[in-house]
């Protein structure tokens, strides 16, 4: 799993992170994280997730701006590593000496 390295200086744990899976469920993330999550997930994996309730818990959480940014944002990172795979560069390849490289993954040198 790709690590980023800027989260890490933020203060995301590894625990947080294993919980990622379920997070829906997981006492480590705020209402407002899931919320921003199942939108991760509607526009990643399936649309059909952005009902209405969807959007009424949303707005409840982010003002417009808010969501156009975090879903543009959303869509980019996607962009990114689908590119990242296509090249196949994997960790510590490109950019390992400087803050904007990826992270090791787990059991990684």
């Amino acid at each position: 799993m790709q690590r980023s390295v800027q989260a890490g200086r933020k203060g995301l744990t590894e625990d947080k992170y294993d919980d990622l899976l379920n997070f829906t469920e997981s006492p480590r993330f705020t209402e407002r994280e899931k919320v921003a999550l199942t939108y991760a997930s509607s526009i990643v994996w399936n649309a059909e997730i952005a009902d209405e309730a969807l959007w009424t818990q949303l707005r409840r959480h982010f003002s417009n701006p808010e969501l156009v940014e975090l879903g543009f944002f959303i869509a980019l990172t996607l962009g990114q590593q689908r590119w990242i795979k296509t090249l196949g560069i994997g960790h510590l390849e490109v950019l390992a000496d400087t803050s904007a490289g990826l992270a090791p993954s787990k059991g990684a040198v």
